[in-house]
């Protein structure tokens, strides 16, 4: 299990709203294409992916890495949401997506040409605030940040938050909630969390990658969420702790599944993955892990990619820019606020990114 603590080296701009990069061989193809860099046919080929922006910095890196070895692959990724990366990956209107909850059972039963599930990397959701004159990292006990969200507290001077926050001043200042107003997988993974240790928050609103919000503002994606809170004194909402790392933006530590106040971290979030067990599909969540020093809100984030593609080619080159991503870019994600993959893991992964084939006619 990875321990490293997280370094940031490398900033990603805000909006992402577009990704355009590039990936496959600039050397020739070898006869069995079994190489990362192969390209079968040895030719040009575009891919146009779309989905979530909790993974986007991470792929926004990736690809470019792979375009500088191989500059006759084009790959173009939207950060547009789960939500709206899984309804163009079912409607086959692009030929990958990308969702921090993956798929379900019953949008993969529309996907005629078949689905596979690929996590590439993992992360945190962090709390993120915009609170002046507070140093040091808020706590936030389990029964209240489900209220906060609830709109049950609704000022930072609140004495429940005081009492978990001996000798802080906290400010006379009313809570404004920044919340997605776009499907959301960054949404789906913390309503799940907010529904696994409150009762009150699953009976009233609920999981999914769109709820009813009892309160808030809305801004779309990860990018919007993290602008909003910036721009807002008072504001608290969540997002994935990449954004907030590279942003300076402040978040709280958390109260655990064992009692402990933990602040997210690649060791705290690598804590809580360890307890997830994938399952042969390779979707499984944690929504209130176990351990001592786990950070209770994390999550794997999936590639969603086709079982055939419309020829040999575009398979090969899917397959190629999945195994790079699979095992050369897990070097850099942590400095960008996600996980690595631990190799137990990339192992399991590795026999369903050979599933991608290339059978269906033109």
């Amino acid at each position: 299990m990875l321990t490293q603590l997280f370094s940031m080296r490398r900033a990603f701009s805000l909006p992402l709203v577009a990704i355009f990069l590039g990936t496959t061989a600039c050397q020739p193809p070898t006869a069995d294409n079994s190489s990362p860099n192969a390209n079968a046919g040895g030719g040009n080929v575009s891919l146009v992916g779309a989905g979530a922006t909790f993974p986007a910095p991470f792929y926004q890196r990736c690809f470019n890495e792979y375009n500088q070895q191989n500059p006759n692959i084009r790959v173009s990724y939207q950060s547009v949401g789960s939500g709206a990366g899984v309804q163009q990956f079912t409607q086959g209107t692009v030929d990958f997506g990308a969702s921090d909850v993956a798929i379900t059972k019953e949008e993969r039963q529309k996907i005629e040409r078949g689905a596979l599930t690929i996590p590439l990397t993992a992360g945190a959701i962090v709390l993120a605030y915009n609170l002046p004159g507070v140093e040091k990292p808020i706590r936030l006990p389990r029964e209240i940040y489900p209220a906060i969200f609830l709109g049950e507290i609704n000022n930072w001077n609140n004495p429940q938050i005081a009492q978990a926050n001996p000798g802080v001043n906290l400010p006379d200042l009313p809570i404004t909630i920044v919340r997605r107003s776009d499907g959301s997988g960054t949404t789906a993974v913390f309503t799940q969390h907010l529904s696994e240790i409150s009762p009150q928050w699953k009976s009233k609103v609920g999981a999914g990658t769109a709820v009813n919000w009892p309160m808030g503002v809305g801004s779309k994606g990860n990018e919007g969420v993290t602008a909003q809170i910036q721009q807002t004194q008072g504001a608290i909402g969540y997002i994935e702790y990449g954004y907030a790392k590279q942003n300076k933006i402040p978040y709280a530590a958390i109260e655990n599944n064992s009692g402990n106040y933990v602040v997210a971290s690649s060791e705290t979030t690598a804590n809580a993955l360890a307890s997830i067990e994938l399952p042969e599909n390779l979707v499984s969540f944690a929504r209130d892990p176990k351990g001592e020093q786990s950070y209770p809100i994390v999550t794997y984030t999936w590639l969603l990619v086709y079982d055939q593609y419309q020829d040999q080619q575009k398979a090969q080159t899917m397959q190629n820019v999945v195994e790079y991503a699979l095992n050369e870019c897990q070097k850099f994600s942590e400095e960008l606020g996600y996980v690595p993959l631990p190799k137990t893991v990339v192992d399991k992964i590795e026999p369903t990114v050979q599933q991608i084939t290339g059978s269906i006619s033109s």
